[in-house]
């Protein structure tokens, strides 16, 4: 019951958020707040059916990792991920291809998961 309790009140402070959200530029508060209404909406029922607590608390990390993120810079849009060094190296066979494989699994940060499925990948 306290992880429903803890994704009820972070939901709640998202939505509270997207109706006092106050853009950088001006023109653009209306896009932005729909955006973070939006986005939350979307991820809470496509997550409602996890029944699992380590995937709760990983959606509620990334959800917190990207509430804290918009706040801070006054960005509610993912920010872009930089892959490391030798990630794009060609496959050269099985093993050197899942350590690449592995390495930029481990490198992707938690606030950038959910974008994930949008593009096909997994999580």
């Amino acid at each position: 019951m306290a992880l429903r309790s803890e994704v009820l009140a972070l939901y709640s402070r998202l939505l509270r958020l997207a109706r006092n959200w106050q853009s950088i530029n001006p023109a653009e508060t209306i896009v932005e707040r729909e955006y973070i209404r939006d986005e939350t909406r979307e991820l809470f029922r496509k997550n409602a059916k996890l029944s699992r607590p380590e995937e709760i608390t990983q959606c509620i990390k990334e959800a917190e990792a990207r509430l804290t993120m918009a706040e801070h810079y006054r960005n509610p849009y993912p920010r872009p991920v930089n892959l490391p060094k030798r990630s794009y190296s060609k496959k050269e066979g099985k093993k050197i291809g899942k350590a690449i494989q592995k390495f930029n699994e481990q490198s992707r940060p938690v606030y950038i998961r959910s974008t994930d499925d949008a593009v096909g990948k997994s999580g």
